[in-house]
């Protein structure tokens, strides 16, 4: 079952097809999963070497399932490692302070932290439809002019002016603070 020389190229080509096709979107899928970005783009060259290793890639039927897959994998996988290094330890005199200073959050920071969301969202939902899902997608998902142009089947220049008024309706909206 080891590969043969044949072999090797096929499965470059084939991450090399994965590569193209699903980089930006893989990109997304980690960041959205992880705290830092450094991070992803490591773990994106990880998933893209384990494709580079694969024999058989013709009996490959969902590419993009087995890539998300394996992204998955590195994630769960990257995740373990970290909770080692992550781990804490408390002695006594730490655990006694911190239980006589418990983590305060006034009333009224919450109170203003909720009307900011509120603001936020009627903010938003003053959005037409078209601008919110460019303005989101964007924004929130991390997506480029082209990207969201391909999907809405819209010019990146159309995509680049909803954004701005989607940014020039939220400066002129009055916050309460």
């Amino acid at each position: 079952m080891g590969s043969k020389p044949e072999d090797t190229p096929r499965a470059a080509s084939f991450a090399a097809a994965a590569f193209e096709n699903y980089a930006g979107e893989l990109h997304r899928f980690l960041l959205r999963r992880l705290r830092r970005p450094e991070d992803a783009e490591d773990l994106a060259q990880e998933v893209f070497m384990r494709l580079s290793r694969i024999d058989d890639a013709e009996f490959i039927e969902k590419p993009r399932a087995y890539l998300f897959g394996i992204a998955s994998h590195v994630i769960f996988e990257f995740r373990m490692r970290g909770r080692v290094k992550d781990q804490v330890v408390f002695d006594s005199d730490t655990l006694e302070q911190a239980a006589e200073r418990p983590l305060e959050v006034s009333r009224d920071e919450m109170v203003d932290r909720l009307d900011v969301q509120k603001q936020l969202r009627a903010a938003l939902e003053r959005l037409p439809p078209l601008h919110l899902a460019v303005f989101l997608l964007h924004k929130r998902d991390g997506y480029s002019y082209e990207e969201i142009g391909s999907k809405l089947n819209l010019s990146a220049r159309r995509i680049e002016s909803y954004i701005t008024q989607a940014r020039s309706l939220l400066r002129e909206m009055e916050w309460d603070r």
